[in-house]
């Protein structure tokens, strides 16, 4: 489960990181829960997180590019200091007591032009860090198990110092947290990276990755079978709050027990993905996942009982890991050298860019239909798009099944 940590790049990185990433959890956590009980509007809840994440709806292809023709070592000290910069600023605020909406919404969107970035340069110096490059399928995976423990870690962290200390300690955290993060990449050895002749052209560039992606017909398929559960499926935590607050009539605390609920399935998801051999049969993992999102979402609308929430929460933790990661995993092995930064950019496009969009939907939605009918239907979105993915990876098996023995012919004539 552990090979990766053999390199010691990855070492360094695993371990900054992981103390990043709790941090993280505690602002997001913090953000969520304090927008909330100002504002008391799940619309602008939904705005929070939309402003932290449709940058990289935007940006990532511009980031794919960019990240792609320079020193991604460099590339990732420089922003990793700016997202603590950005943390610091938040924390200043409410340590002064500044409940400032505008303000929080304005750091949620600085925060997102920087996250655009970021990911999308961590995915893509997976390959540098890993000396055995048969460990980076086992390397993504652990990378996958730290953000999740995280996940657990960070928002159960988050509900005791809450309901304890005050918001101002949970950023003030956040902002300490990058420390480690920046002197483990200060310790990292690589190789100089080769600076691209050619000039930046981003029309050249975007089409040159979309032509790449719909040549790579799998890729394709799992990328639109991922932008559709990210738009209209993974929003569904954006209601999380309404869940804590008024269905179950809980506080901050309960809240973290939902967050941490869909943590430990990450992680439990992300254990077994690092236990695999090889990177083999990533569709029929995407689809298992997928289904299993799908039905624990939906008796998650209807339930009554806590108890029964925090377990369904815990299983749809197991399948958006299981999905978003095998997919990020089938992309990280299958992708040239020359076109990985593009194509992980269309991973964190379909994934983080569509996120944003579909938590203000389900905001609104949520308005007209109620939470409970709102998070139902998104159940329901899952299962029939796993559907389409199996109809149309069916027929063209089909498709080229039967071109087979037309091609033999012709290769005998």
């Amino acid at each position: 489960m552990f090979k990766a940590l053999k390199s010691k790049n990855f070492k360094l990185f695993f371990y900054g990181q992981s103390v990043s990433v709790i941090g993280t959890w505690m602002q997001k956590t913090a953000v969520s829960w304090m927008v909330y009980s100002i504002t008391g509007s799940v619309f602008l809840l939904g705005l929070a997180t939309f402003l932290s994440m449709i940058p990289s709806l935007f940006l990532a292809p511009l980031a794919g590019s960019i990240i792609g023709r320079y020193d991604r070592h460099k590339t990732l000290i420089f922003l990793q200091s700016l997202a603590m910069l950005q943390a610091g600023t938040l924390a200043l605020l409410i340590y002064f007591k500044i409940y400032n909406i505008n303000f929080i919404l304005a750091l949620s969107l600085i925060q997102g032009i920087i996250n655009a970035f970021d990911m999308t340069c961590r995915q893509t110096m997976m390959i540098d860090i890993v000396d055995n490059k048969d460990d980076l399928p086992n390397a993504v995976a652990l990378n996958s198990t730290m953000n999740n423990f995280a996940r657990i870690a960070g928002p159960a962290l988050a509900g005791i110092i809450l309901h304890e200390y005050g918001e101002d300690i949970c950023f003030i955290g956040n902002f300490m947290s990058y420390i480690p993060v920046l002197i483990s990449l200060l310790l990292m050895k690589l190789t100089p990276h080769i600076k691209a002749e050619n000039k930046l052209n981003m029309l050249d560039d975007l089409l040159e990755g979309l032509e790449y992606v719909k040549k790579e017909t799998e890729m394709a398929r799992m990328l639109m079978m991922l932008t559709c559960s990210s738009l209209f499926v993974i929003s569904f935590n954006t209601l999380m709050p309404v869940f804590a607050k008024d269905i179950f009539s809980g506080n901050a605390e309960t809240f973290s027990w939902f967050e941490s609920a869909a943590g430990i399935g990450s992680v439990l998801s992300a254990v077994y993905l690092a236990n695999l051999k090889s990177a083999e049969n990533m569709s029929k993992l995407m689809i298992a996942a997928s289904l299993l999102l799908g039905f624990s979402v939906i008796i998650l609308a209807v339930s009554n009982s806590i108890t029964i929430a925090l377990i369904c929460m815990t299983l749809s933790g197991i399948g958006m890991m299981g999905q978003t990661s095998s997919i990020n995993i089938y992309i990280q092995t299958h992708s040239s050298v020359n076109m990985r930064s593009r194509s992980i950019s269309y991973f964190m496009m379909a994934y983080q860019g569509m996120i944003p969009v579909g938590s203000l939907i389900i905001g609104y939605v949520s308005h007209s239909l109620g939470v409970r009918a709102t998070v139902a239907i998104q159940g329901i979105i899952c299962i029939l798009s796993v559907l389409v993915y199996v109809y149309y990876k069916k027929h063209k098996e089909t498709e080229e099944l039967e071109s087979c023995p037309v091609t033999y012919r012709n290769s005998n004539n």
